[in-house]
């Protein structure tokens, strides 16, 4: 850094906060705007909030321009690469972290895993490539957040706004203020990153003290990860993911079929993709690209397919089954 712009980085820094605080007291609050008037006039009749309470919250709350930064794709998309997603996820910091996070709760995780039928290796990868098991839960409010996403974002509008009426009735059952709640760019909450709904929905009190808290509770974020997992329609005992081998030259239009499992095993065999899976099995077969290298495929199971349900990408599934795998023969040494 230069001795000149290091000089005039404390005025710099001022007159950025000045102009801050000035866009914010400039900036029309959600209370301002008619859609969101409306919005909280339906909850009224829908669900028997106070509307000018909700609007009274919402009048502390404004667009937040770092929200709609971070969920608008790139102006210029990279082209998906595994070789490049896989290392933010398959790394010793997060397996050596999942271990320390097993051998910690590993009572709640055999609880768990017992009761849900998920392995305690595929709970503890999740949590440790939503939060990395804590420590990175968002900082975002989620009442702005997803009034943002709800009212300026119209591409998934609806979606968010579902969530945000999730969300407040989220709060009224646990009796928490709307505004004290934090969480991602996007409004996912607490440990685990369960979308208001998603809580509603599947979240569990698993540490016996009469309230869900996946913000505080670990005991109750694992329980949670297991039950929506299981709830989606995991299979105990079953694979997740196996390797497989192209011998054909033709581009594998198989891929077409989707990642839900629909293709039998002894078929592909026939057409040249080879594994070690059951002949009588059904799977997808998913390619993992990585521009200017071979294409790594494999086999994706019915628990492959459930791990999508919590993020829909065959990268982000196969980066938790992996994890997931370090972490257990780590666990075994």
């Amino acid at each position: 850094m230069s001795r000149i712009f290091a000089s005039r980085l404390p005025a710099l820094i001022l007159l950025a906060a000045l102009t801050a605080g000035t866009q914010a007291a400039t900036s029309p609050s959600f209370a301002d705007d008619e859609q969101v008037v409306a919005f909280a006039r339906d909850l009224e009749q829908r669900h028997g909030f106070n509307a000018d309470e909700l609007l009274g919250q919402f009048a502390q709350t404004r667009p937040n321009d770092k929200v709609l930064q971070l969920i608008k794709p790139p102006a210029s998309p990279l082209q998906r690469s595994w070789e490049r997603y896989r290392p933010r996820f398959i790394n010793d910091r997060r397996i050596n972290g999942g271990v320390r996070f097993w051998r910690t709760h590993e009572a709640t995780l055999a609880k768990a895993s017992a009761l849900y039928g998920v392995p305690a290796e595929v709970i503890v990868a999740i949590i440790g490539v939503e939060t990395e098991y804590g420590v990175n839960t968002g900082s975002f409010r989620v009442l702005e957040a997803l009034a943002t996403l709800a009212f300026h974002y119209p591409r998934r509008a609806d979606f968010f706004r579902t969530e945000l009426e999730q969300f407040l009735l989220l709060t009224r059952e646990n009796n928490q203020s709307p505004l004290a709640i934090k969480g991602s760019f996007a409004g996912a909450i607490g440990i685990p990153q369960f979308m208001p709904g998603s809580q509603r929905r599947y979240a569990v009190d698993f540490d016996g003290d009469n309230k869900v808290d996946l913000s505080g509770s670990v005991d109750d974020a694992i329980g949670s990860v297991a039950r929506f997992l299981e709830q989606h329609g995991w299979q105990a005992g079953q694979p997740v993911a196996q390797p497989a081998i192209i011998n054909t030259s033709q581009n594998p239009a198989w891929i077409e079929s989707g990642i839900r499992p629909t293709l039998p095993v002894a078929q592909l065999k026939n057409q040249g993709i080879t594994s070690e899976a059951d002949d009588a099995a059904t799977v997808a077969l998913i390619d993992l690209v990585s521009p200017g290298r071979e294409t790594e495929y494999w086999l994706g199971y019915e628990n492959f397919y459930v791990i999508t349900r919590y993020n829909r990408s065959s990268f982000y599934a196969m980066s938790v089954f992996q994890l997931a795998e370090e972490i257990r023969k780590r666990m075994l040494r």
